[in-house]
């Protein structure tokens, strides 16, 4: 076993099934030594956990932790490609933030996302990010997660 499944071990943390594309795209594509992922919604199971906007149907600290699923879904992909332990860094994080009007704590949500995957790779794990607030997300979600990793 290698460093990040040994960490994902000790974590009690579990990869999921990659979740299966809503259409024309792959979960993940490598370029040279960049892991580029698809955007990942919070599947769990095959099923959105909630749909809505937060700030109004979902709350901040539940959109929290359905950053932090994201993240999983899309290390999932990654690790369906190359493998979680081909990992050198992680690079970026981009959160897409479905947002009630007036709602402007995309940063806070997102962070759920970024504290897990300081959890796991610890320093390999600090990243460039963007949190980004939008009307709509595919079939309702409330929060999507895409990355970029060095392997």
């Amino acid at each position: 076993m290698s460093a990040w499944t040994t960490r994902l071990k000790e974590l009690g943390v579990e990869l999921p099934a990659v979740a299966a594309p809503l259409a024309a795209y792959v979960p993940a594509t490598q370029s040279g030594p960049w892991v580029f992922t698809s955007g990942q919604l919070p599947f769990v199971d095959g099923q959105l956990p909630a749909t809505g906007k937060v700030g109004a149907e979902v709350s901040p600290e539940e959109a929290k932790r359905y950053a932090a699923t994201c993240v999983l879904n899309a290390l999932a992909a990654v690790d369906a490609l190359v493998g979680i332990d081909s990992i050198k860094r992680v690079v970026k994080v981009v959160g897409f933030v479905a947002s009630a009007e007036g709602f402007t704590g995309q940063p806070g949500v997102v962070n759920g996302a970024s504290e897990l995957l300081g959890e796991i790779f610890g320093d390999a794990g600090k990243h460039a990010r963007s949190a980004v607030g939008v009307a709509e997300l595919p079939i309702g979600a409330p929060v999507e997660i895409e990355l970029i990793v060095e392997v």
